[in-house]
């Protein structure tokens, strides 16, 4: 059973006990450190659980020392439900430490519940962190009003904190101490970054065009994180270019609805992710998204197999935010080279990854005369090196701006075996396969290929220019 530890939190700070305190300039602020801590020991394993709850947000982090911490929980509508389940499920005994990014219903709904709940059923809350912008809801007052009753301590937490998480370190950076945007709530979400070893995980909350301005310019290269937790449920105003440059993720998660009202994660984003070869994740249509790191190495595991081609997730199907299906492994990577590695099967078996067994051996992307009118003159060769016979059927070829060609079924490759796609139309033959596309795909300056399989495992990576 997960029952996080139990015991004070060791900070030099001002207690915060009543629901009017947050608006006072003198609340307490987290002790901070002038410098960038050092990930501490690598044993054990760091699990980061973003829990699919609709159009609104939770993450559990259970640290290689068992410590809890929960960074949001849901909207208001559920209630906590289905955060608490997942918990549940979980064997999660125990909250050592509840973060607030903000103080929106989509964000703290089951503040109140989770803190009843663990309060009176559990082993507790420990403490909670708040950036301390206040909101006029009455989720918010509840919440406040739970903190006040179950007398758990609440802090005002700001950039520069470290927060006493035993296993990881976790350093806040952001929002400053002065409020960014007039105290907009987005803009002054509870941002940090925690690390394990090599590996990292960057927690944006809602932080959009200002916060992430401020993030840039305040610590630049310093950003850098081996996961990108995507802002603001994936909308335009959010994951810019000049943080997805800053932060260089190996891969990202977006928590949105898959039929969200304000059509989150908007195309902006993940075209932007796509441009850069971001592997991303949506809870809207990968379930539940699971990190587990031992320090180097980094399995993402979901719910459901889709795609990680940015610009492809709208093509998959969506996961029902209460299915309590179980997540798979679909994607490993050592953190500080490479992006695949042999990958482990859920059953403790070893399979041989397929990355490595198709490459990429030809691109022909400046056809003669007019691209548009010569496409038959524009294509890729591909080339089966490994020693088993692949089977293409379903496999998808991708550009960085989505488009999108699937392998007819039953085409295959032994060892050795070549086969070309060809841009236009024609008959597929041996080792000639026709996309039908209407204009030029592959851009004459340069382009990235991406080649998944029909479970959205990315096989073939590659940039040319």
């Amino acid at each position: 059973m997960r029952t996080g530890t139990r015991g004070s939190v060791a900070l030099l700070v001002l207690l915060v006990v009543c629901s009017g305190c947050f608006g006072a300039p003198d609340a307490g602020v987290a002790t901070t450190t002038d410098e960038r801590g050092t990930a501490g020991t690598v044993d054990g394993t760091l699990e980061v659980h973003v829990i699919a709850v609709g159009q609104s947000a939770s993450t559990l982090v259970i640290t290689p020392a068992g410590e809890t911490v929960l960074v949001d929980s849901g909207d208001w509508r559920d209630d906590g439900e289905i955060v608490i389940d997942y918990l549940e499920r979980q064997g999660v005994e125990r909250i050592d430490h509840l973060v607030t990014s903000h103080a929106d219903a989509d964000h703290i709904g089951g503040h109140a519940t989770v803190i009843e709940h663990f309060e009176t059923a559990g082993e507790g809350v420990g403490a909670v962190y708040d950036p301390g912008i206040a909101s006029s809801s009455a989720t918010y007052e509840r919440y406040l009003d739970a903190v006040e009753e179950y007398d758990v301590p609440l802090f005002r937490t700001r950039a520069g904190a470290q927060l006493p998480v035993e296993g990881v370190d976790v350093e806040v950076l952001g929002p400053p101490t002065e409020p960014l945007a007039n105290v907009d709530r987005n803009e002054n979400s509870l941002v940090f970054r925690l690390a394990h070893g090599n590996t990292s995980v960057l927690f944006t909350g809602d932080a959009v065009v200002v916060g992430e301005q401020y993030l840039v310019s305040s610590y630049g290269d310093g950003l850098r994180s081996t996961v990108l937790l995507a802002g603001h449920h994936g909308s335009r105003s959010s994951t810019g270019s000049a943080l997805l440059d800053a932060v260089q993720p190996r891969a990202a998660v977006i928590s949105s609805a898959y039929d969200s009202q304000y059509g989150h994660p908007h195309q902006e984003v993940l075209e932007r992710l796509a441009t850069r070869s971001v592997p991303a994740y949506w809870t809207g249509v990968h379930g539940d998204v699971v990190l587990r790191s031992d320090g180097r190495t980094v399995t993402v595991l979901s719910q459901q197999s889709a795609t990680t081609v940015a610009t492809a997730l709208r093509d998959a199907e969506a996961v029902d935010p209460r299915s309590n299906d179980p997540v798979a492994m679909r994607e490993q990577f050592v953190a500080d080279s490479g992006r695949s590695v042999d990958a482990i099967t859920p059953d403790g078996g070893t399979m041989t990854s397929v990355a490595g067994q198709l490459s990429l051996v030809e691109v022909h992307a400046d056809a003669a005369g007019n691209d548009n009118e010569n496409l038959d003159d524009e294509y890729l060769t591909f080339e089966n090196t490994g020693d088993s016979t692949v089977d293409l059927g379903g496999w998808v070829l991708a550009d960085a701006a989505g488009h999108r060609y699937t392998f007819p079924s039953g085409v295959t490759l032994a060892p050795g075996e070549r086969v070309t796609v060809y841009t236009g139309s024609g008959t597929d033959g041996a080792g000639e396969l026709y996309w039908g596309a209407d204009g030029a795909i592959w851009n004459n300056g340069g382009d990235t290929v991406l080649v998944s399989t029909d479970e959205g495992a990315v096989v073939v990576e590659e940039e040319y220019t």
